[in-house]
């Protein structure tokens, strides 16, 4: 395997890194070289004869996956009486790169984390984050690692509730942005009655004429909101893909 043939780390960084797993994590680790690829970014890459560049975006991706999949099934089991649209908000509000941010820091990952001087990205901190995550599962399996990242890590670092119920003005959001970066933010509003008692209202956001949202709601206002709220996200996707694209370089 590549982990296991690939040994460019100093023992030092090893033993950091291993010290850090044991303590903080709680776990002592059978395949060590995972997570020190875990902990590096892009602009660290490491060389190997099986691969042109090792760094931690592969792990990323897979922990993005894992992460998703163990917070959803807590807020399902938590919360068995709402509904799928709040309980997919309730779940961007705790894996939004923001908050992935904010808990690598707490549990003071980004100490860790291999990167190279002059490196600006945003998202560096929660990108570890969730290359660790993929760490996890690929060295502990998924029933493991969902027992760490619930109990060491989001239970012990997050107050979940606090965060959910955040009413983030995601609207004005939106609309700021779009004033910022001169771009233009409309929203259309509809009544949709088919099939309902009750008047259902959609809303749809565009930026600069394209479809980047649509919500359902009883209210105006927040069907509005749940659409500015999908918009975010596609923003933030794509400013931080142009981010990597760019070298995460100023």
């Amino acid at each position: 395997m590549l982990f296991k043939r690939f040994k460019h780390w100093k023992e030092s960084e090893s033993q950091s890194i291993e010290d850090y797993l044991r303590h903080i994590i709680g776990i002592r680790t059978r395949n060590l070289e995972i997570y020190q690829i875990a902990l590096t970014h892009r602009s660290a890459s490491k060389e190997s004869h099986l691969a042109k560049y090792i760094n931690n975006e592969r792990l990323e991706y897979l922990g993005d996956a894992v992460l998703n999949s163990i917070i959803s099934e807590y807020l399902f089991k938590k919360y068995p009486l709402v509904n799928e649209g709040a309980l997919t908000e309730m779940r961007s509000k705790l894996v939004c790169r923001e908050q992935l941010n904010t808990l690598a820091r707490k549990i003071g990952l980004c100490s860790y984390i291999s990167a190279q001087n002059g490196v600006k990205a945003k998202s560096i901190d929660g990108d570890a984050f969730e290359a660790l995550v993929g760490a996890l599962f690929l060295d502990k399996g998924y029933k493991m690692t969902q027992k760490i990242v619930l109990k060491r890590l989001f239970l012990l670092h997050l107050d979940i509730e606090s965060v959910i119920q955040e009413n983030k003005n995601y609207k004005g959001k939106l609309i700021n942005w779009g004033s910022k970066n001169n771009r233009e933010i409309r929203f259309e509003n509809q009544i949709n009655c088919e099939g309902e008692e009750r008047k259902l209202h959609k809303s749809e956001v565009f930026v600069d004429g394209v479809s980047y949202g649509e919500a359902f709601h009883y209210t105006i206002k927040k069907a509005e909101q749940l659409a500015a709220s999908q918009a975010l996200e596609i923003i933030s996707e794509q400013e931080y893909e142009k981010e990597r694209q760019e070298g995460d370089y100023n």
